[in-house]
């Protein structure tokens, strides 16, 4: 069997749960290893929808076992409900879902400081107030509590007390708000223990055993390159890496361990908050790729921003990410759109910028090329030769541009939708 990582290739929102779902088919396991409840990721299944925002897409397979990892801030009450959830729907994923000894806890002063910050701030960066910048900023800190903390009370008291001089410090002084207890943290962090404690291991030791014993691994991250603290459109991005790095600082593996690296993107491009986008559509092409594409952030349900397929973007995600496979979602979402234009270049006072940082993206312009576009529904297409010449030809310019295969192609929102080209 073989590793492979599952990064989204845009600034989050590509499908990503639902090609986890079906990659998952072949796996045996499945890790998350960065982000936090600050995802959405959104799986169809008999026409029943599942929205998972700390446990993996790939939990609907039964036979399956999903790992939240080592990288991923971990909201426990948020973990519970979507435990308690998925057990309602009938799911038995008490012995099939592991999650980390060294994550870290997302606790209520982290989405305090969170909403207060962003609202303090003249400069907001859209964050979903969650808390996963504050709790990612502790961990660095080294302040942070962890979810092997909860085996040790001794420990556990100590660190909660630190921490919480430490926080409600930063409430009460800088932003005038009331403290936190200790005792209502000890409560979050003990209903913790008392129903998911059973599920906390060493899950680096766990991934390596099962690279040993041959079982096939999948690594889901959650939001896009673009979004990368490193790589992506800074200050305007989430506080973690979703890119190949992230994936082997997250799970614990090593570059050794890993053998495909899928791309996952949207046919066309969408972003949620504040930021560049350089292909942004304008108004009337945008509010229609929206309705069609039902673009609403499943975490949020802010309306997404819509726009064009990027090479340049794409061709910076492959370099960096080693990606050797792409994933083409959202495709039927272009039908009936006389022309699709496609962003071959930036320009930047005149001159060509293809690689220029992303951070500078709100200085350049697109250079668009026009493809035809399709009228014909292809959501019943189940195979590369089903789909309407224009619509080959335009995943064929795709892939010809960025040199790297388009293995899966998606054309609607179930598993059946998705077909290998």
């Amino acid at each position: 069997m073989s590793c492979t990582v599952a990064i989204g290739a845009q600034w989050g929102d590509e499908g990503k749960a639902k090609m986890i779902d079906y990659l998952t088919r072949d796996m045996d396991i499945v890790a998350r290893y960065q982000g936090g409840a600050n995802a959405g990721h959104t799986v169809v299944v008999d026409d029943k929808k599942f929205v998972f925002h700390l446990i993996p897409s790939g939990i609907l397979h039964e036979d399956k076992v999903c790992i939240i990892g080592n990288g991923v801030v971990l909201d426990p009450v948020e973990l519970l409900e979507e435990i308690a959830l998925l057990q309602k729907k009938g799911y038995d994923i008490k012995h099939r879902l592991i999650i980390s000894d060294c994550a870290h806890f997302i606790l209520p002063y982290h989405k305090a400081i969170d909403s207060l910050m962003e609202n303090f701030s003249d400069e907001k960066i859209g964050t979903t107030m969650r808390g996963i910048g504050p709790c990612y900023s502790d961990k660095c800190l080294r302040i942070g509590i962890r979810t092997g903390d909860i085996f040790d009370i001794e420990t556990l008291e100590r660190r909660v007390t630190a921490a919480l001089k430490i926080k409600n410090q930063q409430l009460e002084k800088i932003y005038g708000e009331p403290p936190f207890t200790f005792d209502e943290i000890m409560e979050i962090l003990l209903e913790f223990k008392e129903k998911a404690g059973s599920m906390v291991v060493n899950t680096q030791e766990y991934l390596h055993n099962a690279i040993k014993d041959g079982k096939g691994i999948l690594l889901e991250g959650a939001q896009g390159h673009a979004l990368d603290i490193d790589h992506g459109t800074y200050p305007y991005v989430t506080s973690s890496s979703p890119t190949i790095g992230g994936a082997l600082l997250g799970s614990g593996l090593n570059a050794f361990d890993i053998d495909n690296v899928i791309g996952i993107t949207k046919a066309y491009v969408t972003r949620v908050g504040e930021g560049p986008f350089p292909t942004e559509a304008d108004e009337d092409d945008s509010e229609r790729l929206r309705v069609n594409g039902n673009e609403f952030g499943s975490t949020t349900g802010r309306p997404r921003r819509c726009g064009w397929f990027d090479l340049p973007l794409m061709k910076r995600a492959i370099q960096i990410n080693g990606m050797n496979q792409l994933a083409i979602t959202k495709l039927d979402v272009l039908t009936g759109f006389e022309k699709i234009k496609i962003c071959i270049g930036y320009d930047l006072k005149g001159g060509r910028a293809d690689n220029i940082c992303p951070s500078k993206f709100s200085k350049v312009k697109p250079i668009f090329i026009e493809m035809d576009g399709w009228e014909e529904n292809i959501s019943k297409c189940r195979s590369f030769a089903d789909l309407p010449k224009n619509a080959q030809d335009y995943l064929n310019f795709i892939e010809d541009e960025l040199n790297v295969p388009i293995t899966y192609i998606s054309v609607g929102p179930g598993r059946d939708y998705t077909f290998k080209k």
